[in-house]
């Protein structure tokens, strides 16, 4: 919630929290999720290349490679190497937010390896404790490490027991296997929302990877759909978030080690709440 954490989100509301302007930041329109789509890549090109863009040279680059909150958006592999090359050749840092998939969440610790890429720096929280406190971290490359001991601290750092449960849940995700978990997992999950979801009606769109997927309902003409199925869901014992432009789109983001018979409740309940409000359109 700084200044400079919120001058980098799109999000109006959170924005306006900042009470004054949030300046020198540039925003591009992120991939639309194609193989061939480097069309956001190919604008910060020609704004680096271009002596008259009027923008300068950024210091960084920050990304996500899995739109969480924007809408369940999965980057395809290219776009993430043409971006780690643009910034190699420009000489920009590269910073990733993995701070929502991240941890083993896409099937990877690092969101980013599917790509083989290494940005300069990476931010992880979230899952990161393992048991729920709050914890985070800032991972970077040793050359950028120039704080001086003590030069930037605060009150609220080190949190004894979430670092306990951050090292039990990488010890326990070791031993579980907890990569293959995710992976059986996110084969199930692509299979029952393409045929059993998706199949619902062809105005639902389906998006995702590892265990975070979205289901968008975005191309209804009832702006509240998504609002319906997510109470309906509650009132039948699942949790559902939503997310993306206008909270049009069901997130689902499952435990990482959930039980197969609990996952497929939960899909079911899901199903069943699309269903029963599309009965009444």
């Amino acid at each position: 919630m700084s200044l400079g954490a919120l001058s980098v989100t799109s999000n109006v509301d959170y924005r306006k929290a900042a009470g004054v302007p949030l300046t020198n930041v540039t925003f591009i329109p992120y991939s639309d999720g194609s193989d061939d789509d480097i069309r956001s890549i190919e604008i910060i090109d020609r704004i680096l290349s271009n002596g008259h863009s009027g923008i300068e040279r950024p210091s960084a680059i920050i990304f996500e490679t899995v739109q969480a909150e924007g809408g369940i958006n999965v980057a395809p592999i290219r776009w993430l190497q043409e971006l780690s090359l643009l910034c190699k050749k420009n000489e920009i840092l590269l910073i990733c937010d993995d701070i929502q998939v991240g941890c083993y969440r896409t099937g990877s610790f690092f969101s980013f390896e599917r790509a083989g890429i290494t940005p300069d720096i990476v931010l992880l929280s979230k899952s990161l404790s393992g048991i729920g406190l709050p914890m985070s971290l800032l991972l970077m490359k040793p050359e950028l490490d120039i704080w001086r001991p003590g030069e930037h601290s605060g009150t609220f750092r080190g949190n004894q027991l979430a670092f306990v449960g951050a090292a039990a849940a990488l010890e326990y995700a070791n031993k579980i296997k907890i990569i293959s978990k995710v992976k059986e997992h996110e084969n199930f999950l692509k299979h029952f929302l393409s045929s059993k979801i998706g199949s619902l009606n062809d105005k639902i769109e389906i998006r995702g990877i590892g265990m975070i997927w979205g289901v968008d309902v975005a191309r209804f003409e009832d702006d509240q759909l998504a609002k319906k199925i997510a109470d309906i869901c509650f009132q039948r014992g699942l949790i559902i978030e939503r997310c993306g432009r206008q909270d049009t789109v069901l997130k689902l983001l499952p435990p990482l080690a959930i039980e197969p018979n609990l996952l497929e409740k939960g899909c079911n309940i899901l199903m069943s709440a699309i269903n029963d409000c599309l009965q009444t359109i």
